[in-house]
């Protein structure tokens, strides 16, 4: 949650109050560590959603933790019955720590299509950023966003999340990922066959990797495949083992 509010006061328009926020933190933090290590101590088992998420444990509280991903619903994705895809595309709620910017700017850039589904309090300033091959959706249907996500080229991840549910459910489209390289998209995006990434949370740095994409070299079978080891099914059978283990 930190590093979360730390990239949020980071973003434009947040500058004024860094100073005061620095100062509050530099108050709070100490306290709180101190209490958020004994109580990460309490538990006989401790479960991670990524194996990023299993490195923090470990680094923070000192504990091995087991694995087990969130469970994502795919069923209701599925690939696009055509081979002609439009496009890329971007969802989830328009907030700083997301940064939807780098995909709306990239894009502008690069004059290539981006459609931009969700809302937030960003969403204003992303507008302001877009040039006009980006299409805002808002909100959309659970249909629609199956569509969309079916029909895309690509789909753009460039947050720094713990897990990620969003591009995994674009893989069970059979839909390739672009994503920021760190984080829980470590453990489902596979360079070349299900997707890309870029090093750095920058704007370049993601239009570097946007120039030289081609959708055709990724198998939209494989990909879902992929996807699946992700699945609600997945996770009940790892929680049950865990479980009767303990």
């Amino acid at each position: 949650y930190w590093r979360h509010y730390d990239q949020y006061m980071k973003r434009p328009g947040f500058g004024i109050f860094n100073p005061l926020a620095r100062i509050g933190l530099k108050l709070l933090v100490k306290p709180l560590r101190k209490w958020d290590y004994k109580a990460a101590q309490r538990p006989d088992l401790l479960i991670a959603n990524s194996t990023h998420t299993q490195s923090e444990i470990k680094k923070y509280y000192g504990r091995e933790s087991t694995v087990v991903h969130p469970p994502v619903y795919l069923e209701r994705f599925s690939p696009s019955k055509s081979d002609k895809r439009r496009g890329c595309v971007i969802a989830g709620r328009q907030t700083p720590y997301k940064f939807f910017d780098l995909a709306v700017e990239a894009c502008t850039r690069l004059n290539i299509p981006l459609t931009v589904i969700g809302d937030g309090p960003e969403n204003k300033r992303l507008k302001k950023l877009a040039g006009k091959s980006i299409t805002f959706l808002g909100r959309v249907s659970d249909s629609e966003l199956e569509e969309d996500l079916a029909y895309a080229r690509v789909f753009i991840f460039p947050a720094y999340e713990d897990f990620g549910i969003a591009p995994v459910e674009a893989m069970a489209s059979g839909t390739p990922v672009i994503a920021f390289k760190a984080g829980g998209a470590l453990d489902y995006v596979v360079p070349g066959k299900t997707g890309e990434f870029f090093t750095d949370q920058t704007v370049e740095s993601l239009m570097e990797v946007l120039k030289t994409f081609r959708t055709a070299k990724y198998s939209p079978g494989y990909i879902r495949r992929h996807a699946h080891s992700f699945s609600s099914e997945v996770f009940r059978k790892k929680m049950q083992a865990i479980l009767l283990k303990s």
